[in-house]
C-alpha cells in the first residue's frame, strides 16, 4: 500500500506558508510537470496529479485546518462517509465548529452573522468500456443531490413569510458563556448557527431550504483515460446551506473487462492462439486493433509459446497527447484434440523421424535431468 507524501512537501513549502506562497509554488511545479510539457512521461503525470491534489486541499482554509490536525485521514474519512450522506463539506463544517468553539474568542474572531456552510462534495462511480476509454466520449450522468428549494428559494420559510432573527443569539449564530476566567463561544443551539429561526416552515422542504433532486450532467471523457482516474467537476456537488457555495462532484473512473485486450498503462496485450504446425513452419496471422482495424503479424519458423510480437502505436492514447502506446501479441501454441487415426499415425511417424536439435528446449531439459539423477545416485 503506497503512503501519501505530506502535502507541504509535495508543494515544497513550509507549513506556515500563506496563500500567495502556496499559489506561487503550485504554479511553478504545475508548469514543470504538466502532461503537455512531458508527453509520454508517466512519472511527470503522477507528480502533476499529486501537486494538484495537494494545492486543492491547502488553498481551502477549512480543508487545510482539517489536514493540519488529522492529516490524510481527514479526507479519506470524508469520502468514506458518502453513503451516509457525509462528505468533505460536512467534515470541514464540523471541524470549523470545534475549532471556533475552542479558539474563536482567543483568536479574536468575531461571531459571524448567519454562518453559511459549503455544500457536500459528492462521488459518482462511472464504468467505461475499453473502447470508450480509447476514443473518449461525452457521457450523460444522473447525480442525486441536494438543491435549493424552488418553493421558498432556499430560505426554508413558507411563501409569504420569512425567517426571523434568532432571539437567543440576536442573529449572530453564536452564544457566549463565561466559565471562570474564560469566555467560551459556541454555536447557538436554537438556530444551529444560522442566526435565523423559521416559524412557518416551507411544506415542500420542511424548513430545510434544500430538497433532494436528480441532476443530469454531461461530462466529457478525454481519450486515454485510465482506471482509477478522478475527475473533479467544480460546483456540481450539493447546494450549500444559508447561501453557502455548492460542493464539488468527483467522478471516479473504472474500466469494464474486455474480451480480447488487457490494458497495461498505455499498452495493450492480446493473446493469439496458433496451430503447432504454423508455429513449426511459420506463417502469418491477422489480429484486431482497438480502433477497429487489423494488423498482420508474421510468425517465423520455430515460434515458441509465450513469444510476444510488438505492434507499435496500436495501444491506448496517451492522455492529452498525440502519442499512443503499443500492442503486444502473445502467441499461444494450441495442442490439437480429437485427432483421427490417420493424424495420430502421422504424428508418430514424425516423432520417429525427429533429429537431434529439432527440439532444443526439451533436449536440454532431458540432459539436465540425466545429470541430476547421476549426481543424486552417486555415493
Amino acid at each position: 500500500m503506497s503512503v501519501k507524501r505530506c502535502y507541504y512537501e509535495t508543494l515544497e513549502v513550509v507549513k506556515n506558508a500563506d496563500a500567495e506562497a502556496l499559489k506561487s509554488a503550485y504554479r511553478k511545479l504545475a508548469m514543470r510537470f504538466h502532461p503537455d510539457k512531458n508527453p509520454g512521461d508517466h512519472t511527470a503525470e503522477v507528480k502533476f496529479k499529486e501537486i494538484s491534489e495537494a494545492y486543492d486541499v491547502l488553498k481551502d482554509e477549512q480543508k487545510r485546518a482539517a489536514y493540519d490536525r488529522f492529516g490524510h485521514a481527514a479526507f479519506e474519512a470524508g469520502m468514506g462517509a458518502r453513503a451516509a450522506g457525509g462528505g468533505f463539506g460536512d467534515f470541514a463544517g464540523s471541524f470549523s465548529d470545534v475549532f471556533e468553539d475552542i479558539f474563536g474568542q482567543m483568536m479574536g474572531g468575531a461571531a459571524r452573522a448567519r454562518r453559511s456552510n459549503r455544500g457536500q462534495d459528492l462521488r459518482y462511480n462511472l464504468e467505461l468500456t475499453l473502447e470508450e476509454a480509447f476514443s473518449g466520449r461525452s457521457v450523460e450522468i444522473k447525480v442525486p443531490t441536494q438543491v435549493a428549494c424552488d418553493t421558498c428559494h432556499g430560505s426554508g420559510a413558507e411563501t409569504g413569510t420569512s425567517p426571523e432573527t434568532c432571539p437567543h443569539c440576536n442573529g449572530h449564530g453564536r452564544v457566549r458563556a463565561t466559565q471562570g476566567f474564560f469566555t467560551v463561544e459556541r454555536t447557538c443551539s436554537a438556530c444551529r448557527g444560522s442566526g435565523k429561526i423559521v416559524r412557518h416552515p416551507c411544506k415542500a422542504c420542511r424548513g430545510a431550504g434544500l430538497v433532494q433532486k436528480e441532476r443530469t450532467l454531461n461530462v466529457d471523457i478525454p481519450p486515454g483515460i485510465e482506471e482509477g482516474t478522478k475527475m473533479r467537476v467544480s460546483g456540481e456537488g450539493a447546494a450549500g446551506m444559508n447561501g453557502g457555495p455548492n460542493g464539488d462532484l468527483y467522478i471516479f473512473m473504472s474500466l469494464a473487462p474486455h474480451p480480447l485486450f488487457q490494458r497495461d498503462g498505455h499498452d495493450l496485450h492480446c493473446r493469439a492462439p496458433i496451430s503447432f504446425v504454423m508455429a513449426a513452419l511459420g506463417g502469418a496471422i491477422e489480429v484486431p486493433t482497438l480502433d477497429g482495424g487489423r494488423a498482420k503479424v508474421a510468425i517465423p519458423e520455430g515460434t515458441q509459446p509465450g513469444r510476444q510480437f510488438r505492434i507499435r502505436s496500436k495501444g491506448m492514447p496517451v492522455l492529452r497527447s498525440a502519442q499512443r502506446g503499443d500492442l503486444y501479441v502473445e502467441i499461444a501454441v494450441e495442442t490439437p484434440v480429437k485427432l483421427s487415426r490417420r493424424q495420430k499415425e502421422l504424428l508418430r511417424e514424425f516423432e520417429g523421424q525427429s533429429q537431434a536439435g529439432c527440439q532444443p528446449e526439451a533436449e536440454g531439459f532431458m540432459a539436465r535431468l540425466k545429470d541430476f539423477w547421476m549426481r543424486s545416485s552417486s555415493p
